[in-house]
Order: structure tokens, then sequence, then C-alpha cells
């Protein structure tokens, strides 16, 4: 299947304009075109909210207590 008969299926398929099809991008996935292996996706971003609260000086007194290294 080539690029112009995807387009016109998707577009008969969701019941859009062609022109719409062609600027959406559809494109026929293919994974042994490329050398990167499918099943490896990056890891998902994150942020350990906890971690960069005890990062963060305390300006409460409460807060600033618990921080505080022993002496």
């Amino acid at each position: 299947m080539n690029q112009p008969l995807l387009n016109r299926a998707v577009a008969l398929a969701t019941g859009e304009a062609l022109s719409t099809i062609r600027r959406r991008g559809f494109s026929i996935f293919d994974p042994t075109a490329g050398d990167k292996d499918f099943d490896e996706l990056p890891r998902p971003r994150t942020v350990n909210w906890d971690h960069l609260d005890a990062s963060r000086p305390g300006y409460l007194p409460q807060r600033a207590r618990l921080h505080r290294k022993p002496a």
C-alpha cells in the first residue's frame, strides 16, 4: 500500500476530507524499516516530589525543624 491509497482509506473510514488526512500525516507502520527496536521505549520522565521538597530550604519554622541535622 502506498501513501495515496492509505490517505484515501483513512479518509473513507473516518469521513474526513482527504486534505485533512494529508495534513495530519498518517503513515504506514513498518517496524523492520528502522534500526531501532520498537520494544525499547524510553522511560517516562518523572519527578520525585518528596526528594525535591526535602532539598528545598524550609521557610516555615515547623518545616525547618524537620530538615535540621542533629548537632
